[in-house]
Formats: C-alpha cells, sequence, structure tokens
C-alpha cells in the first residue's frame, strides 16, 4: 500500500486558512486513508491509501470541507527518500537548509533566467520539483525564497531540513 507525503501550501500563517490537525487526519480518514499522521500545524499529513490519490483530489476535499483554497503537493515516501539523499547542501549547517515543494516543475527559461547571486550567502539548488535553499542566516529575512517564487511561478511550499526528516520517519522512510 503506497505511503504518500501530503504538503499544505499556506494554513495556519499568521491567523488565516485555519484547519486544526484532528480535522485534517479526521478529513483523510473519511478519504478511506490508513495511518493517518499529521505533523506540526503547518499542514504536514502523511497517510497510506489503497486507491490512487492526486493532489487536485485533496485540494477539493479541503475546499469542500474546510471551504479553503489552497495547493496540495503529494509526494511518495520514494519520492521524499530522494529529496533527502539528493540533498545539494549536505555539508551545510542543516539548520540553514530547506526544502521547497514544487506543484511543478518550473519552465526551463525562467530557471535560466534567475540571478540569485543578489542573494549571497544565500543560495539554492533545483532538482525537477524541488527547490534546495541554504539560508545561512535564516529564512525570516532572507529574501531569495520571496524572489524564487515570484520568478519561477510555480506553487512551492517550504520546508525546513527538520520536518523533511520527520515526514520522511513518519512515511517509514
Amino acid at each position: 500500500m503506497p505511503t504518500y507525503i501530503a504538503l499544505l501550501r499556506g494554513i495556519n500563517v499568521g491567523g488565516h486558512n485555519k484547519v486544526s490537525m484532528t480535522s485534517l487526519r479526521a478529513l483523510h480518514e473519511s478519504l478511506g486513508h490508513t495511518d493517518v499522521t499529521t505533523y506540526i500545524q503547518s499542514g504536514n499529513v502523511v497517510f497510506n491509501s489503497t486507491k490512487p490519490v492526486t493532489s487536485a483530489s485533496l485540494e477539493r476535499a479541503i475546499e469542500n470541507e474546510f471551504g479553503i483554497d489552497i495547493t496540495v503537493v503529494l509526494r511518495t515516501r520514494a519520492e521524499m527518500k530522494r529529496v533527502v539523499s539528493g540533498n545539494p547542501f549536505a555539508d551545510a549547517d542543516l539548520k540553514t537548509v530547506h526544502v521547497g515543494f514544487m506543484a511543478s516543475k518550473p519552465a526551463a527559461a525562467a530557471v535560466r533566467d534567475l540571478d540569485a547571486d543578489q542573494f549571497a550567502p544565500d543560495e539554492f539548488a533545483i532538482n525537477g520539483t524541488h527547490l534546495y535553499l541554504h539560508l545561512p542566516n535564516g529564512i525570516g529575512r532572507a529574501k531569495l525564497p520571496t524572489y524564487l517564487d515570484r520568478k519561477l511561478k510555480v506553487p512551492t511550499t517550504v520546508r525546513n531540513w527538520k520536518t523533511v526528516e520527520k515526514l520522511l520517519e513518519l512515511a517509514g522512510g
């Protein structure tokens, strides 16, 4: 039975799009998902399903249940393992590493046109639908993530490295 990780973009941020994790678990269980676990309040759900699951089906279910229109980025356990093993900043202090999970692969022209040198020492790497960020001074004041979001034009939800590793662990990784 496949294990999935659903990453919800923009819930419980600044008092907007409030969703309790208890309600989110209940929603997933009502969809027939099993072994449903949530992790922290930012919208991370790990679950199993015997039926195929899509981001679109989860987005519809969330909108119907909670009345909010958000992006859900879905990954399998195998995909999350590749995210962890593919970390280009593995030698950095992992407290300064984040992963942006993109809803789709950005356009090649958009990636080619990026000029991130202006944000040093912050740096990034894109691998398919994953945006790795190394932000030595922290994410709080970093301008690189906002720049990338604006230029890439792909819905992206960012998680710190600790959360990425914990989600993989919860998925049995």
